[in-house]
């Protein structure tokens, strides 16, 4: 607490990064339309700050924005020096281990602790709902969504946390989707095929029932991230976010729909999805590079806003890498290890590129102990949640770093023979992905670039690969000045 964590709402963390000198104001009128993206995306690509543009020309609120654009940032948004810290606590939970002993009982007290905060708690009354527009007054022009792309489809929210409830069973999703502004009062919700929110309008579509939707803006850095977090459907968001934050999260009712939403968030959106109703959404310039194509989906008809007395509205952009979005994806990389490392005892490290926008590649190291392991671990990968949509597995050995990309190329390069190291196979991909030659599914790769040995048909004596002896390393460290080198 000492160090301001959890943070109470994104007021609290936008005054934290203020404190630590890294939260820009742009205080001079900037245009939403295209001009906000250019200057984020500056910003993003020079390892620079997080921004709040004051006075937006559209809206009546500033932009938070590039919240969460590096590793740094990342980490303070979840209250640790180092994103490692939470997959270590989570590895800690998970282990299966009964207690032995009394330091054993004593660590499990320690867990069950952890675990009691972790559940939401509902409050009557939230910030979220100083201000009530319903009905006629609800004007979506008062917020500054952003067109990010010159082709876009229009005006987007991009950080809106969306929560939906299966219609039979009321289990809660959270999700962070994209929002194209239709009109004042309507939204396109693009929902994945892959995603939770799809099966729940389903269902409903199925029953012949509106879907209650309502949408979070502006929510504290914790449960924004836990939105975006690919959880398994049975593990309620919230909470992952009030284990993440050591503490519950506040809850509060909806005023016109059945759903909560979090008490401390800036605007609520609150509204229903017709069954059978779809209009074209897009195009948009999403997190791959280039424009996702018009597509149905379905409509938001909202009938109620709430909002802060002084709301501040929090958005992201998306474009090829680097952008903001790296951050959200490292944190879940290094979160999710342990979990991973359960699920597939093989795996040593992984790495999500961002250049791969997280699910292209996926580079695993492994120590190796027999034949065709390293092909074993792909086809595990190919299985684990939404790891089944990555494309290329690059397998190394556990003495190589795979977030050194140049020592992994190396490997990858020089460790293979694609005749025996390669594997071809098809599977679902991304609904994003323009490269499919279908949509939904594709081609995938798996290079196994680790060593070879005879029971694998390699009958030629793997090579040594050179290293200096530690010796003469220890010696030439200790003359470098000597040679004349700083």
């Amino acid at each position: 607490m000492a160090r301001g964590f959890p943070y109470a709402d994104l007021n609290e963390f936008l005054a934290a990064l203020q404190r630590a000198g890294d939260l820009h104001h742009v205080t001079v009128p900037v245009d939403p339309h295209l001009e906000i993206s250019e200057i984020v995306t500056r910003t993003v690509r020079a390892g620079g700050p997080a921004l709040l543009f004051d006075r937006p020309t559209r809206g009546d609120m500033p932009v938070a924005i590039n919240l969460f654009g590096t590793e740094r940032r990342m980490a303070m948004a979840l209250g640790v020096e180092h994103l490692d810290e939470v997959g270590a606590r989570i590895g800690e939970l998970a282990k299966p281990e009964l207690p032995v002993g009394w330091a054993g009982i004593r660590d499990g007290i320690g867990k069950l602790m952890q675990l009691k905060a972790v559940p939401p708690k509902r409050v009557k009354s939230a910030p979220c709902q100083e201000v009530v527009y319903k009905g006629d007054q609800v004007d979506l022009n008062r917020l500054p969504g952003l067109q990010v792309w010159p082709e876009d489809g229009g005006i987007y929210h991009n950080f809106g946390l969306t929560h939906t409830k299966h219609p039979e069973t009321g289990k809660r999703n959270l999700g962070l989707y994209r929002l194209q502004q239709h009109s004042h009062n309507t939204l396109g919700m693009h929902w994945q095929i892959h995603k939770d929110s799809t099966a729940h309008h389903a269902v409903a579509e199925r029953l012949g029932q509106r879907l209650p939707v309502a949408i979070a803006i502006g929510a504290d850095p914790v449960v924004a991230y836990a939105a975006s977090a690919p959880l398994p459907s049975d593990i309620d968001e919230y909470l992952f976010a009030g284990f993440l934050r050591g503490e519950r999260v506040e809850m509060v009712d909806c005023l016109t729909v059945p759903l909560q939403v979090p008490a401390n968030a800036q605007i609520v959106l609150e509204g229903y999805l017709e069954p059978g109703e779809r209009l074209p959404e897009g195009p948009f310039g999403d997190h791959t590079g280039f424009y996702t194509p018009v597509e149905d989906f379905p409509v938001l008809h909202v009938e109620c806003m709430t909002t802060r007395k002084q709301p501040i509205y929090h958005s992201i952009i998306t474009s090829k890498p680097p952008q903001e979005d790296h951050g959200l994806g490292k944190a879940t990389e290094r979160i999710f290890l342990p979990l991973l490392k359960i699920l597939i005892p093989d795996i040593v490290d992984y790495d999500l590129p961002a250049a791969g926008v997280f699910h292209n590649c996926v580079i695993v190291s492994i120590r190796k102990r027999y034949p065709k392991h390293a092909q074993k671990v792909m086809s595990a990968i190919w299985g684990a949640h939404l790891l089944s949509l990555s494309k290329l597995i690059v397998v190394v050995d556990d003495d190589c770093d795979v977030h050194d990309y140049a020592e992994v190329a190396f490997r990858a390069f020089g460790n293979v023979d694609y005749k025996h190291d390669l594997l071809l196979t098809e599977g679902p991909v991304d609904h994003l992905d323009h490269s499919s030659y279908q949509q939904f599914w594709g081609g995938k790769a798996g290079i196994d670039a680790t060593r070879k040995g005879p029971a694998e048909g390699y009958h030629r004596g793997w090579p040594e690969e050179m290293v200096m002896s530690p010796e003469v390393v220890a010696r030439v460290d200790k003359r470098w000045r000597e040679y004349g080198f700083k």
